[in-house]
C-alpha cells in the first residue's frame, strides 16, 4: 500500500474541479488535485522512490512498489517555457517523500493567464485501487491526499 501526500499546502478540490477536461476525466489516471496557497515555494515529492520524469511544470516519481505518481504544477503551465519554475532534482534521481523537486510560485502562473491548480495521479492505475481520496478541505504539504494498493 503506497500513501500518496501533497506536494504542496492548499486546499484540495478533486480532479472534477480541474479545468482541464484530461484530468477532470481521469484519462491520465485516478487521483485528486490541490489549488494551492498563493505564494512562492517548492513542490515536494508525493511519495519515496526515483524521479522517472522531470519538467519545470510537472514531475513522476515512482515508488519501491512501482506506483508512478504524477505531479501537474498547474494547467497550461507547459506553455510557459519554464518561466518561474526552478527544476531541483534530475531524472534518475531517489528522493525521500517531501523532498523539494520543484520551485514555483502560483501568484506568477495566475498572472500568465493559467490555473494553479495542481493533479496529483496515481498513473496506470484503476480507480478502485485508490482509497481515503481527499477531494475537499485544506490539505498541508506532506499532508495525506491517498492511498494506492
Amino acid at each position: 500500500m503506497t500513501t500518496v501526500t501533497s506536494p504542496l499546502a492548499g486546499r484540495a478540490v478533486g480532479l472534477a474541479a480541474v479545468p482541464d477536461p484530461v484530468f477532470a476525466e481521469a484519462l491520465v489516471g485516478p487521483g485528486t488535485a490541490v489549488d494551492p496557497v498563493r505564494r512562492a515555494g517548492a513542490a515536494v515529492a508525493p511519495v519515496s522512490g526515483v524521479v522517472v520524469s522531470v519538467h519545470p511544470h510537472a514531475f513522476v516519481v515512482r515508488d519501491e512498489e512501482g506506483h508512478c505518481v504524477l505531479t501537474h504544477l498547474g494547467i497550461g503551465t507547459v506553455h510557459l517555457g519554464g518561466e518561474g519554475f526552478e527544476v531541483l532534482v534530475v531524472r534518475g534521481e531517489p528522493v525521500e517523500r517531501g523532498r523539494p523537486v520543484v520551485r514555483w510560485d502560483p501568484v506568477r502562473v495566475e498572472e500568465a493567464g493559467r490555473s494553479p491548480v495542481c493533479p496529483v495521479v496515481a498513473l496506470e492505475a484503476a480507480a478502485e485501487h485508490l482509497a481515503h481520496v481527499v477531494v475537499e478541505g485544506l490539505v498541508e504539504s506532506r499532508g495525506d491526499l491517498f492511498t494506492w494498493d
